[in-house]
């Protein structure tokens, strides 16, 4: 067949290029907004001090570390709204967002107490001294509005499961200028604000994350989704329904703290390396989001589809949908690993635009020979982001979670830790275990999906057609 023929059919077909874009173009801008918040975020710390860059990644990396659990255990109610929504059970949408907003209430009141261990947490790990003030500052503010960062998770995790991502789209994108207008006001104190330099970017963010929350939750209160999917009336603590969300959504959050916490561990370490090795990792991090966090939206995406096609029970859609995402992805991927190696200078522009240069010109070199690395593994991330969403949205979060504990041990930490620590053998033996970690990854998320285990899988109920709250005791088997 001719190739143009058949890219033609494949973008028209059920499950094709075209349906995938649909729904992931919209959570692709969404995501793509974080990208651009955080890296105008940190550019903005670069351009005020190389203490304030050295630490907002260390402490923003460990509050998130600490928030995710939360966030991947509640923001697992898309999967099973994308499941209750293939199956026509409406109503259960409703009822599934409210358990996972209590879960964001509960993880909101851990995370405050936390606050006070945070000055001993960081003089712990070894930073110099100005940074550990830093980053106390940050990490105390951004414990703040973890429970609307929560909350705000779990109801975008709604629209998307509902297919509905153009609210997604369009309430992070006003979140993002909120943050980065909050951030310019109150990092350097412009049109009469104090200049408060790292504590106003944590301001602006938590802002930003309330700001978030209320918006969403004026959305879902109109009568369109309230008489549809009970996003009112499905108020009422559920205990079985809740149980079960923690049933398949806490392996997903100890999977997203598990492989956050890698890298938090990864960062941490470089920073016993001194502030200049620090600030290069956190800016080959930051530009590596530039890639990464878009095609979070396409994992998300593709995570509903599988599991609108389960809850229609055609897994074999589900498979072909899941080929279309993953060569959109690579082709994204692969072509941004390429500037990274041919244009790095692009990508360092914005941090040296405002910076010292004398105290940018030793960062930025080791952040070019950063990039490379980078560009490697994004390769691999493509398998990692298509392949662990697919059968994420089949509700196989519990091999997800081990794979990443046994990887991150043995592939990250213990090798990063011996590596920089024990035999002091530097920066780049580091990145060396980082790109590692995430080419096994993508290989062990492909076998597992070609084994083909996730098609009988389910997080819904059985043969439920009633919408009322009096929900079985037990869902489709694993």
């Amino acid at each position: 067949m001719n190739f143009r023929i058949w890219v033609r059919n494949r973008w028209y077909a059920e499950g094709g290029y075209g349906e995938v874009l649909r729904i992931a173009i919209p959570l692709i801008i969404s995501t793509g907004s974080w990208s651009v918040q955080h890296f105008v975020d940190r550019m903005f710390l670069t351009w005020y001090s190389p203490e304030a860059i050295a630490a907002a990644m260390p402490a923003g990396i460990l509050n998130f570390t600490i928030t995710c659990i939360f966030i991947g255990t509640a923001s697992y109610v898309g999967t099973f709204v994308a499941q209750y929504y293939g199956a026509r059970q409406y109503e259960h949408c409703g009822y599934s967002l409210w358990q996972g907003l209590y879960i964001s209430v509960i993880g909101g009141a851990v995370i405050i107490t936390i606050m006070p261990a945070s000055d001993l947490i960081f003089r712990y790990i070894g930073h110099a001294p100005e940074i550990v003030k830093c980053e106390s500052i940050y990490f105390k503010i951004l414990c703040l509005g973890a429970m609307p960062a929560i909350a705000s998770s779990t109801m975008s995790a709604f629209f998307s499961g509902l297919g509905r991502t153009k609210p997604v789209m369009w309430v992070n994108i006003s979140i993002t200028a909120v943050n980065l207008v909050l951030d310019w006001l109150l990092i350097f104190g412009n049109l009469g604000f104090p200049e408060m330099g790292i504590a106003g970017a944590g301001i602006a963010t938590v802002g930003a994350f309330y700001f978030n929350m209320f918006v969403y939750l004026i959305i879902l209160s109109r009568s369109s989704y309230a008489n549809k999917y009970a996003t009112i009336k499905g108020w009422r603590f559920n205990r079985e329904l809740f149980l079960r969300l923690i049933r398949f959504g806490f392996p997903n959050g100890i999977q997203f703290f598990i492989d956050i916490a890698g890298f938090t561990i990864f960062i941490l370490l470089m920073g016993r390396l001194g502030t200049v090795p620090l600030a290069a990792t956190n800016i080959a991090l930051n530009i590596n989001t530039l890639a990464f966090m878009p095609m979070i939206g396409m994992s998300i995406a593709i995570s509903v589809l599988v599991g609108q096609r389960l809850g229609e029970n055609r897994p074999e859609l589900a498979e072909f949908t899941t080929f279309s995402s993953f060569h959109i992805t690579f082709i994204y991927m692969t072509s941004v690993a390429l500037l990274y190696v041919i244009l790095p200078d692009i990508f360092m522009m914005p941090f040296a635009a405002q910076s010292d240069p004398r105290q940018f010109a030793p960062v930025k070199d080791i952040a070019v020979v950063l990039l490379r690395f980078v560009a490697l593994y994004s390769v691999f991330d493509t398998l990692n982001m298509v392949f662990a969403g697919a059968i994420k949205g089949a509700g196989d979060t519990r091999f997800v979670m081990f794979t990443i504990v046994i990887v991150s041990i043995f592939v990250l930490v213990l090798p990063t830790y011996t590596a920089l620590v024990v035999l002091s053998t530097g920066i780049y033996s580091g990145w060396l275990f980082v790109t590692a970690y995430i080419i096994v990854l993508g290989i062990i998320f492909l076998l597992r999906f070609l084994g083909g285990k996730w098609k009988s899988m389910r997080v819904i109920e059985t043969g439920v057609v009633t919408t009322s709250q009096a929900f079985p005791q037990s869902p489709a088997g694993e």
